[in-house]
């Protein structure tokens, strides 16, 4: 007899003997009638032991609800006053006539329903086991092997090949901190777990593989938040013979795809574009959510030659003065008026200056500065109406999009609290952002860092400006950007032996050893014939993340880190012996308090 999922049966099994294997979910005695709900990863079924079979009913006295039991018995179906219309199995039920007790399980440290999610996160980590055992988190392992899949057979349709690079990299400092491992053979050395596999993947279109794909792991030693983990799967693309139009293509395909298969939701392409000064200019951020407007709008001019010094001063100095209004937000309270200040100087803002529209006048500590023209453009320009409030920021170019775009998001969620915003959560706003800067430059250091990394290549028309003006040179990058995440990044590479030591030496200022170090087998290998290419990598665990509608990435990982880095389960990191040390040629550090 075969073993049937629990979630199988239905009343096309009536008569059928059957046998089911899974975890008790729960235990009931009704007055004699004995029931277990029994549980698999695929759902339930509800097993009747009857009374008068007595080794069953006595064996049933020692069931207890995550033990581990075998059943077999016939199917029946239920009367229509006791079918359950919330189950997929809910109009039959199984009799038993075998039962075989696999393990028995001691009570759980926490519910294994719903409820669990309000239980402390390091309690359910350390038993994990337990915690994916719930079927809302088998339900996202599985949305997630679904988006894989539908990822994987995408890219086969399309002429990729699936290739692993190696997870023993080496050290290229200059991106984030990396996690060094030591070599036994090579006294002294030691390998790095990649960061991503750009250089290997760019090796491969020299190698004439055309068209890469790998659902790769990858490795970054940063401090964690909700959407970082020490360890992430990346799914990462490269395609030689490629220009920005045949990436975006090819990348909208995808998405379209994984969105059909795994929630069956169409999503129109093409995508949008926006340049990344239109994104600062208007929402304060290369990643903006676009699903709701409140549009920040530039004043320097209006405010250029304006009695308010804070913000005539600033333009006078290079500056900007810029501005959005919060709709309906008028009736602030203090609290959060201070909150969305400390936001404001956590970013470099002295202060944040605001306007209040509420009865019938405009309120506001330096609205006595203004000037009737100056007031009188905001309000045409904002749309100023009885209970709004008007935001400012003035600073360096960058610094006041970055204020105003976090104060935006903040002022948004404050909107949803009170009813006065919508921002659907199945809305799905994909976005690309391009024409980013090839170069940023580094004011403490003194020097051009590379805006997403040095194998970007230039616009071509803006190559000649690599001598003159870096800051001015287009990058070919671009990112895909959903409701106000990024969802990847990419650009086309450059593949030329000469600009590419040019952007290394020239620009970046990096010393010629240190390149021949590092990049030399690279440069090397462009020598022998390597094709334009291009690619892109997103962030799997995010996407996955925002197919599930869950926060954290850790919620869509099977064996996450806390934000110490730590897994819980398994105690790791641990220590390591003084015989591994010694063999490593590693020296004991002293160990720091926790």
């Amino acid at each position: 007899m075969d073993t049937i999922h629990c979630n199988k049966i239905r009343a096309s099994h009536d008569g059928q003997t059957v046998r089911l294997q899974g975890w008790i979910d729960t235990v009931r005695d009704h007055g004699g009638i004995l029931f277990i709900d029994l549980r698999d990863r695929e759902g339930l079924t509800q097993i009747v032991f009857d009374p008068a079979n007595e080794t069953l009913a006595k064996e049933f006295t020692n069931l207890k609800p995550e033990s581990v039991i075998a059943v077999s018995g016939k199917v029946l179906k239920r009367s229509d006053e006791t079918i359950n219309k919330d189950l997929d199995t809910g109009e039959v039920e199984v009799h038993a006539a075998e039962l075989t007790i696999h393990n028995v399980s001691e009570t759980p440290p926490f519910p294994m329903d719903e409820t669990a999610d309000k239980v402390n996160e390091d309690l359910r980590l350390t038993h994990r086991y337990l915690d994916l055992r719930r079927p809302s988190n088998l339900n996202v392992l599985r949305l997630r092997h679904r988006a894989a899949q539908s990822a994987r057979s995408y890219f086969d349709e399309n002429g990729f090949l699936e290739v692993e690079t190696p997870m023993l990299f080496k050290s290229t400092p200059e991106g984030a901190r990396e996690f060094l491992v030591p070599s036994r053979l090579n006294a002294g050395d030691f390998y790095a777990l990649p960061q991503s596999p750009q250089q290997y993947k760019q090796m491969l279109m020299v190698a004439g593989v055309e068209r890469y794909y790998q659902l790769a792991k990858c490795f970054r030693d940063e401090d964690l938040r909700a959407d970082r983990q020490p360890e992430f799967t990346q799914i990462d693309i490269e395609v030689s013979f490629v220009d920005r139009e045949g990436m975006y293509s090819l990348m909208e395909g995808l998405m379209k795809r994984i969105w059909k298969d795994v929630l069956d939701i169409d999503i129109p392409t093409p995508f949008p574009r926006m340049s990344f000064h239109d994104a600062m200019n208007q929402y304060g951020v290369d990643k903006p959510d676009t699903r709701f407007e409140l549009k920040i709008q530039d004043f320097s001019e209006t405010f250029k030659t304006s009695d308010f010094k804070v913000f005539s001063g600033t333009v006078a100095n290079g500056g900007v003065v810029k501005a959005f209004n919060a709709k309906g937000l008028a009736n602030i309270t203090q609290g959060e008026l201070k909150a969305l200040e400390e936001s404001a100087k956590a970013l470099g803002a002295k202060g944040l200056a605001f306007i209040k529209s509420e009865n019938g006048e405009w309120k506001s500590p330096i609205l006595k500065f203004f000037s009737e023209e100056e007031k009188a453009a905001l309000k045409k320009e904002l749309e100023v109406e009885e209970g709004d409030i008007v935001f400012f920021a003035a600073a360096e170019w960058e610094r006041a999009c970055a204020i105003l775009g976090r104060v935006r998001l903040e002022a948004a969620q404050l909107l949803v609290k009170r009813g006065t915003l919508t921002i659907p959560d199945d809305a799905y706003n994909f976005l690309w952002v391009i024409e980013f800067p090839l170069m940023l430059f580094d004011e403490e250091k003194g020097e051009f860092a590379s805006a997403h990394h040095p194998f970007t290549s230039p616009v071509p028309e803006d190559i000649n400006l690599l001598d003159s003006d870096p800051k001015a040179v287009r990058g070919q990058h671009y990112d895909m950007v959903l409701n106000g995440v990024e969802l990847g990044g990419g650009s086309i590479r450059i593949h030329q032996t000469e600009l590419q030591e040019k952007v290394f030496k020239d620009v970046l200022k990096i010393p010629a050893d240190i390149v021949e170090s590092r990049f030399g087998y690279m440069l090397k290998a462009f020598k022998y014939g390597a094709p334009p290419h291009g690619g892109i990598a997103f962030g799997f665990d995010r996407l996955v993340g925002i197919l599930a509608k869950k926060q954290s990435i850790r919620d869509v990982i099977a064996f996450p880190k806390t934000q110490k880095g730590q897994d819980l389960m398994a105690a790791a990191p641990g220590e390591a012996t003084d015989r591994q040390l010694r063999d490593l040629h590693v020296a004991r550090m002293i160990k720091q308090d926790k």
